[in-house]
């Protein structure tokens, strides 16, 4: 998105809702029932009992639906993740490449001509060594960005940003794209997902039970699957994002298998994509299965009465879809001042120092300032995180 005119000038997005074109316009005749199974990308060639599918805990979902709005936490939306993830999916509006000439290291790491810096490994070393090494996959933190590379920079500041002449290049040669499916295929089953075609279809792999309790207490990993998502879009992979979020939602809201995660796929999963009609089926899917339903934040904003915004309601009412049409604010109820009761152990230990802390972060941590938002050293509420936390989620973005 550049500068063709030579009076055009990008204002950066100050609100949720500036952020979030989601419900902006609802008229796509592609919004099919959130529960319709067709084009989902999760496979149904395995019955529920066939997958292992869990039930919900009867006494989690009774004392979640016991929740009153006057008891759930008054939380709301990140316009930090809000901001990246809009950034990302206009292409990085701000975005001004080095003129420097490409030196197209991404391309030639996946055409196994260089290793990853600095720790020296080859992209094949990794697609048939590391396959299974599952400790080797959770503890390594500086693959991650040269396995799913992004047009910004990371903490790793030996792995090179994206250009669009290298995502050109990329998207042309048989051998990257080869290896990069197969990296998408290595983490997925790292995660416990199964890989069924290359349409993106996606279904729990027979490792999945251990594996999604291992991702449900390690969350850096949370900021890797934001990462992924994000490089499948920009390497020409957009349509096998769905599939992905759409069974994470499943997991984490309708079996419970990957609570920890509902935020998450939420916040930031559903957002890398780009199509909106995509994004509301997701949410339309997810607001069915959220509870509490009154904290649901990510769908359309009531509609206006009387001239006055309406105000509290986090879009989660029975009226949402009938008016989107009439909403001039774009936002997912980033104003609704409620948001998931569902803090991990980790997210709840954070206190009011960290905040505070917002406004004289040391200078060792100028160098963050260029990392995606989830990957500064913000944690999934908002709260700034520092020692070797910090790094590990910055290391993983």
């Amino acid at each position: 998105m550049g500068n063709l005119t030579g009076s055009w000038r990008y204002k950066e997005p100050s609100t949720v809702e500036e952020c979030d074109s989601t419900w902006g316009s609802d008229s796509e005749s592609d919004d099919l029932p959130a529960d319709a199974a067709e084009g989902s990308g999760i496979s149904e060639s395995a019955s529920p009992s066939e997958m292992g599918r869990s039930s919900v805990d009867p006494g989690d979902m009774s004392r979640q639906l016991s929740e009153s709005p006057q008891s759930a936490p008054k939380m709301k939306r990140s316009f930090y993740a809000a901001r990246d993830l809009y950034k990302y999916r206009h292409s990085y509006p701000n975005y001004k490449e080095s003129r420097q000439p490409s030196e197209y290291r991404n391309l030639r790491f996946y055409l196994n001509k260089i290793p990853l810096v600095p720790d020296g490994i080859y992209i094949e070393e990794i697609l048939t060594k590391w396959r299974g090494d599952y400790d080797k996959l959770e503890h390594n933190h500086t693959y991650i960005q040269w396995l799913f590379p992004l047009r910004e920079q990371g903490l790793n500041f030996y792995a090179q940003e994206l250009t669009q002449d290298e995502i050109k290049e990329f998207q042309n040669t048989r051998e990257a794209k080869r290896r990069f499916l197969a990296a998408y295929s290595l983490m997925l089953e790292f995660y416990g997902v199964r890989l069924l075609d290359k349409g993106g279809s996606v279904a729990r792999g027979p490792n999945w039970e251990e594996r999604f309790q291992h991702l449900n207490e390690s969350q850096h990993n949370y900021l890797r699957i934001t990462r992924i998502l994000k490089s499948l879009g920009e390497l020409g992979y957009e349509a096998l994002k769905a599939p992905l979020v759409r069974l994470l939602l499943e997991e984490s809201l309708l079996y419970a298998t990957l609570p920890n995660m509902q935020h998450s796929a939420l916040e930031y999963y559903v957002y890398t994509i780009r199509l909106p009609a995509a994004r509301r089926r997701l949410l339309r899917f997810a607001r069915q299965h959220y509870r509490p339903p009154h904290a649901f934040l990510w769908g359309p904003q009531p509609k206006r009465r009387g001239g006055a915004a309406a105000g509290g309601g986090g879009g989660g009412g029975d009226d949402d879809d009938d008016d989107d049409d009439d909403d001039d604010d774009e936002g997912g109820a980033g104003s609704s001042g409620i948001r998931a009761p569902a803090p991990t152990p980790e997210h709840s230990h954070r206190g009011v120092g960290d905040a505070a802390a917002l406004s004289r972060r040391p200078s060792l941590l100028a160098g963050l300032e260029s990392v995606g938002e989830e990957g500064k050293g913000w944690d999934h509420g908002g709260a700034f995180v520092f020692g070797r936390k910090m790094l590990t989620l910055a290391m993983d973005s």
